[in-house]
């Protein structure tokens, strides 16, 4: 046996264990949290670190009670996802319609200080968001917004913008000029060419930015907490995952319960964008 196909052996049996590592690094988590959401209080306290059971030992009665309305006597999930889902959503649609356009300008338009611009966006983050949560908190009193899904969407929005157009004017500036050359050449209009032709070939990084987007508004804790606390029926998800981690009367598998329900929607939209990116990339390259 020759050195290149020894070295070739071993690396791929490395290769092989790194892969079956990380996979369950990154399952095993997730797959206690839901079973431990799906075992009664009582099993778990006798044997908590039981990996396996059987099915006549599973329930969803904790996933009843995270879901059942306040007056009902559960944790009223099911409005905060509600509430999340609008927010996330609501973000996603604002942000991408100010970014799309803002980034192609960025990309393809020639005007005095366009390379600061880049520098401009990104300086926003050597902020952090504790530093402006105070002077936000004062100026949505007086302007009356506190407590309302609108105003933090417009936290949200002036968070995501300028990341978005940074993304986005990069992944732009790909493609080639030739593309617009040649509509511009058909008869097409610049807003026809940026629909027609840009922004199919742009959509694995649209689609890519748009779970960025999602992922940041559904997750986000801080200011959710600074502006909508006093108004529990317009808490978000993690808002109430905070309530139940913090109470002493809530069980665990109720909270392990409401962290799988706040996780399987990201689980799910990546999945589904992974499908759409790939339908993205290949629409783009038959345009092309």
């Amino acid at each position: 046996m020759n050195r290149d196909v020894l070295e070739t052996r071993i690396f791929g049996f490395l290769r092989r264990v790194v892969i079956v590592g990380l996979v369950l690094v990154t399952v095993f988590p997730f797959y206690y949290m839901v079973l431990l959401s799906l075992r009664p209080i009582d099993r778990v306290i006798l044997d908590p670190g039981k990996l396996w059971v059987s099915g006549q030992e599973l329930t969803v009665d904790t996933y009843r009670a995270v879901l059942r309305s306040v007056s009902g006597g559960g944790q009223g999930f099911l409005a905060l996802l509600g509430n999340s889902a609008l927010v996330s959503l609501a973000t996603v649609a604002v942000t991408l319609l100010v970014a799309i356009p803002g980034s192609y300008a960025v990309s393809r338009l020639r005007f005095v200080g366009r390379r600061q611009v880049s520098a401009l966006f990104l300086s926003v983050y050597l902020f952090p968001s504790i530093l402006l949560a105070i002077p936000l908190f004062v100026l949505f009193t007086r302007l009356g917004l506190r407590g309302s899904l609108g105003g933090l969407v417009l936290v949200y929005i002036a968070q995501t913008i300028p990341v978005s157009i940074y993304m986005l004017r990069s992944y732009f500036s790909t493609i080639p000029d030739s593309l617009e050359e040649a509509a511009a050449m058909d008869g097409a209009s610049r807003f026809q060419t940026i629909r027609r032709v840009v922004l199919p070939l742009a959509a694995p990084a649209i689609m890519a930015n748009a779970l960025y987007i999602f992922m940041i508004a559904w997750n986000e804790f801080l200011f959710a907490l600074l502006f909508l606390a006093e108004k529990r029926e317009s808490w978000t998800v993690s808002l109430g995952l905070a309530q139940l981690s913090g109470g002493i009367e809530v069980s665990k598998t109720v909270l392990m319960a409401g962290s799988v329900v706040l996780t399987l929607p990201i689980v799910a939209l990546f999945f589904a964008a992974e499908r759409m990116l790939t339908e993205g990339l290949t629409s783009g390259a038959d345009k092309g």
